[in-house]
C-alpha cells in the first residue's frame, strides 16, 4: 500500500462534469489499495469572483486579513462537492480545511508561509479508511485568524503534505499534460518533457511558467517530494520533477514568459555607501520581494537604481520607496507596467559561451528592443515591450528548440 498526494486545480472541478471526472480518478487510485489524500484549489474563477466582490465594496485596499477571510470560502465549496462526488461512487471520505488538516502559518495574510503541519487528524482519518480531501492554499495562525498561502498556495499545500507525511508520490493535476519546453497553447512546436531538475523547475516556476508554483518547487527540493505534473483530463503519464534526470541533447530546457511585471526606478539617489543597503531593506521590511536589479553608474554625485517586482507587490514597493523620503533624497520615482519579462531556462548555461548571443539574435531578428538584462547559472532574463512578448517567447523558442 502505498501513499498519494493528488492536487487538482480550479481548472479540473470547475464544474459538475468536471467534479465527477476528478472524483473518478481518486476512486480508481484508492481501489488499487493505496491511501489517497487530495488537495483542491477553489473552482474555475471563483477566486477572481470573490476578489471582484471585495473591490466592489472597498476599490482601493480591503483589508487583508478580511481578503483571507473571504478567499478561504472558494476552497470549502470545491472539497465539499468534491467529498460528495467520491461518496457518490461508493467510497468513504472525508473534507478538511487547511487548519483541520492541521496547517499553521505564519500571520502575513494573502502570502503567509506554513510553519508546521500537525499530521495527527490526516493519520487518523486514513487509518479509518477515508480518503482526505483537503482545502489547499489556506491555514490557521497563532492568532486562530484564517491566512491564504497566496496564487497557487494550492500546490505549496500538496507537496506540504507529501513532506510530511512522507507520501510515495505527489501528483499535480492540471489541464495540460505535462511540462513544455513553452506554452503549448501559444507557442508552436512546444515539447513535452518527460523529466525535469528540481532547479530548472524552479527557474521555469519563479520566471512565470504557470505549471506549478515556485514555492512548491522549492519546497519539493528541499524535502526530496518526487513530483509528477500530469492531466486530470487524459489519463497518461506526465512530466516527473526530480533532482536527476537523464541527460539531454536540449541545453535550453524551457522558454518562460511573465506578464506580471512592474519596473520601478528611484532616481537621484546620493552616490554614497549604504544607500542600496538602506532602499533594499526598506523593501524587505515590506515583504517585497525584489528580481532584477540595475544600478547606473555614478555621476555628478547622484546614481539611479532601477529593480523589478511583480505587479501585485507594486504598491507595497511604492509605499516603502515613499516611506524612504526622510532616510535619504531622490529625485524622482518612475514606475513602469509595459514590460514582460522574457527567460530562457537550462542547467548549465554558464559554461556553454553563445547562448546569450543567440538569445540575443533571435530577438534582433524579430525586431524586439531590450530594456534590461539578468542571468545565472541557470537562466538568461530580459524586459521587453509586453505587446511583443508572444512574439519575443516563439522567436527564442524556435531559436533554441525549434
Amino acid at each position: 500500500m502505498a501513499l498519494i498526494v493528488k492536487k487538482f486545480g480550479g481548472s479540473s472541478v470547475k464544474d459538475a462534469e468536471h467534479v465527477m471526472n476528478v472524483a473518478g480518478i481518486i476512486v480508481d487510485e484508492y481501489k488499487k489499495g493505496n491511501d489517497v489524500i487530495v488537495v483542491v484549489s477553489a473552482q474555475g474563477d471563483t477566486t477572481d469572483d470573490l476578489i471582484e466582490k471585495a473591490v466592489e465594496i472597498n476599490p482601493s485596499t480591503p483589508l487583508k486579513r478580511e481578503m483571507d477571510m473571504l478567499l478561504t470560502a472558494g476552497e470549502q465549496i470545491s472539497i465539499s462537492l468534491l467529498a460528495m462526488a467520491v461518496d457518490k461512487l461508493g467510497c468513504p471520505v472525508i473534507s478538511l480545511l487547511g487548519w483541520q488538516a492541521g496547517f499553521s502559518t505564519d500571520s502575513h495574510h494573502g502570502k503567509a508561509r506554513i510553519k508546521k503541519i500537525n499530521t495527527e487528524r490526516m493519520k487518523a482519518e486514513l487509518a479509518k479508511g477515508n480518503i482526505i480531501i483537503v482545502a489547499g492554499f489556506q491555514g490557521l495562525n497563532k492568532y486562530d485568524d484564517l491566512t491564504t498561502l497566496g496564487r497557487g498556495g494550492s500546490d505549496t499545500s500538496a507537496v506540504a503534505i507529501a513532506a510530511a507525511m512522507s507520501a510515495d508520490r505527489c501528483q499535480i493535476y492540471t489541464d495540460v499534460d505535462g511540462v513544455y519546453t513553452a506554452d503549448p497553447r501559444k507557442v508552436k512546436g512546444a515539447v513535452k518533457m518527460d523529466e525535469v531538475q528540481y532547479d530548472e523547475m524552479l527557474e521555469m516556476a519563479t520566471l512565470g511558467a504557470q505549471v506549478l508554483n515556485n514555492r512548491s518547487v522549492e519546497m519539493a527540493k528541499k524535502y526530496n517530494v518526487e513530483l509528477e505534473v500530469l492531466s486530470s483530463l487524459e489519463r497518461k503519464p506526465g512530466t516527473i520533477v526530480k533532482e536527476h534526470v537523464k541527460m539531454e541533447k536540449t541545453l535550453i530546457r524551457g522558454v518562460a514568459k511573465d506578464t506580471s511585471v512592474t519596473t520601478i526606478s528611484v532616481v537621484g539617489l546620493k552616490d554614497q555607501p549604504g544607500v542600496a543597503f538602506k532602499l533594499f531593506n526598506k523593501l524587505a521590511q515590506y515583504k517585497v520581494n525584489v528580481d532584477i536589479i540595475l544600478q547606473s553608474v555614478g555621476r555628478h554625485g547622484t546614481k539611479d537604481i532601477t529593480f523589478t517586482v511583480s505587479h501585485e507587490q507594486q504598491d507595497d514597493a511604492i509605499k516603502a520607496m515613499e516611506s524612504m523620503k526622510g532616510v535619504f533624497e531622490y529625485q524622482d520615482l518612475k514606475v513602469n507596467n509595459g514590460l514582460s519579462k522574457i527567460s530562457i531556462v537550462g542547467a548549465g548555461m554558464e559554461s556553454n559561451p553563445g547562448v546569450a548571443s543567440k538569445m540575443f539574435e533571435a530577438l534582433y531578428d524579430a525586431d524586439i528592443n531590450i530594456h534590461m538584462i539578468s542571468t545565472s547559472e541557470t537562466k538568461i532574463s530580459v524586459l521587453i515591450n509586453t505587446d511583443l512578448a508572444d512574439k519575443a517567447v516563439q522567436a527564442v523558442h524556435d531559436a533554441f528548440i525549434g
